[in-house]
């Protein structure tokens, strides 16, 4: 519990009988509340293992956003919860001021049941929102979608949308609402009017090692959410090789931490643990990745792609009451996919938010090779091949993402440009069998070739095996719900 106040020099009041509310009558005011913490001793309070009450939490957010804190008082106290951690309550009382630090967003009220919300942790290939926030807005919902850019190796959905060209991903508040009328979905980046407190604690944690810490993990990616005032979310919580987490152990542990907070916060939240151990889908890059999630919308598209974008979106559709069960929303989503309702909200959307209307027509009723003419290319292709006979047991997807990383396709710093065609397109799916000599892999490059330690760690990365052929699994591992709703009939649906 939090250290008790001391009482200054001033005399005790009158003692108050037990259960007595009235402050004690005429014996004058009640006593003030007590003062705030000093940040000094907020941080030594964490430190010692001490609980944070919701007060003090406010206060620190209060001076992360007034500027009053410090660079390296923020850091101590990201360091003391990244070390002795938060409780339930702690996390959501962070997440609630980290949400109010900023502009709320309000909808109209007869919105309510169909606003929809999908986050990841971040994987490599993961192109799912581009795909999901349209195919939803097709079965009828609203999906204020604010999302991120690629830190690491991991890309950003931003950044990807942002390959095409015109798109505008700043939008203000009344902006979103107009998108969301018009078309029913909008991918938009956070705003510093947006839940400014979490954007300067994520830049401290990047840099101070705290990153994987639940409480700031759970308070950062629900804050952001909480002034969407959704009726659903879903979060994809990855894990695996090119994951957060290596193990699903791990991503469990975050999983229930985020659904049981969320509930906390009156925000019905459901989290799909998700593998992340080869890429997802068979394209990396954000050009490529644009691509590969219009062929979804076409339809098509990889397997593993296909089946989380539809599994995601039924949890959606069951959870904020749009659907009967999960596998009626699944299904709803599918359709989207199959009869080009996703494809036409995607050219909306474009064109809605930036995009010459004739290239929206065109990126989403254009074949494959007339899309790849329409976006941003690299200058050079090179090929990889198999290095012997064998079946694919795995693409391992992290030293993909870095040797990308490295021609230009990810950023180690916030605000260094981009070379949006640089990619990769895997030529093979696990469980094939490969010969010698069969291409496996085609880079997207900038450079006139690969280094030789690049195109060793590439090489690497394929894993075969004397196996015989298999099917793949879906990447998708488990699912944490949230409590089932009281049967109230006060409840609000």
């Amino acid at each position: 519990m939090a250290a008790p106040v001391t009482p200054g020099p001033s005399a005790s009041p009158a003692p108050v009988a037990p259960g007595d509310l009235s402050g004690g009558g005429s014996r004058g005011p009640p006593d003030p509340p007590p003062e705030p913490k000093q940040l000094p001793e907020l941080i030594r309070l964490k430190r010692d293992g001490g609980r944070l009450s919701e007060a003090d939490i406010r206060d620190f957010v209060r001076a992360v956003v007034d500027g009053s804190a410090q660079g390296a008082q923020i850091g101590a106290m990201l360091m003391a919860i990244r070390l002795r951690g938060m409780d339930l309550e702690e996390t959501a009382a962070l997440t609630r001021a980290l949400a109010k630090s900023g502009q709320q967003l309000e909808w109209p009220e007869a919105w309510r049941p169909q606003l929809v919300d999908k986050h990841s942790t971040g994987g490599v290939g993961d192109k799912v929102s581009l795909v999901l926030a349209p195919a939803l807005a097709a079965c009828g919902c609203k999906v204020p979608m604010i999302s991120g850019r690629g830190l690491g190796h991991t890309g950003g959905t931003l950044d990807k949308l942002e390959s095409i060209p015109g798109f505008t991903v700043i939008q203000s508040p009344e902006q979103m609402q107009r998108l969301l009328e018009r078309v029913g979905c909008c991918i938009v980046g956070q705003s510093k009017k947006l839940v400014p407190a979490d954007g300067i604690l994520y830049e401290a944690r990047d840099v101070t090692a705290t990153v994987d810490s639940l409480p700031l993990i759970t308070a950062s990616i629900l804050s952001k959410k909480v002034v969407e005032n959704l009726s659903a979310l879903v979060v994809d919580v990855k894990f695996g090789g090119a994951a957060v987490f290596s193990s699903q152990a791990q991503a469990r542990e975050l999983a229930e931490v985020l659904v049981g907070v969320g509930a906390s916060l009156g925000l019905r939240v459901a989290a799909a643990l998700t593998a992340m151990d080869n890429p997802l889908g068979r394209s990396v890059g954000h050009t490529l990745e644009v691509e590969e999630a219009l062929r979804c919308m076409d339809g098509a598209g990889p397997a593993d792609l296909r089946d989380l974008v539809t599994r995601l979106g039924g949890v959606l559709l069951w959870l904020s009451g749009q659907a009967e069960a999960q596998d009626e929303g699944a299904a709803r989503v599918a359709k989207a996919l199959e009869d080009g309702s996703a494809r036409d909200r995607f050219e909306r959307m474009l064109a809605a938010q930036g995009v010459d209307p004739g290239l929206a027509r065109a990126l989403c009723s254009g074949t494959p090779a007339q899309r790849r003419q329409l976006l941003p290319g690299a200058r050079e292709q090179e090929e990889l091949h198999a290095p012997a006979d064998g079946t694919v047991e795995l693409v391992q997807a992290l030293p993909l993402a870095r040797v990308l990383h490295e021609l230009g396709a990810g950023r180690s710093r916030a605000g260094e440009p981009l070379r949006p065609g640089v990619g990769a397109e895997l030529l093979v799916s696990v469980g094939q069998r490969l010969r010698r000599g069969t291409p496996w892999l085609r880079v997207h490059l900038d450079a006139p070739a690969l280094s030789g330690p690049q195109r060793r760690a590439l090489q690497e990365a394929l894993v075969l095996s004397d196996r015989a052929p298999f099917a793949a699994s879906s990447p998708f591992a488990d699912l944490v719900l949230p409590p089932p709703r009281p049967t109230s009939t006060h409840t609000q649906q």
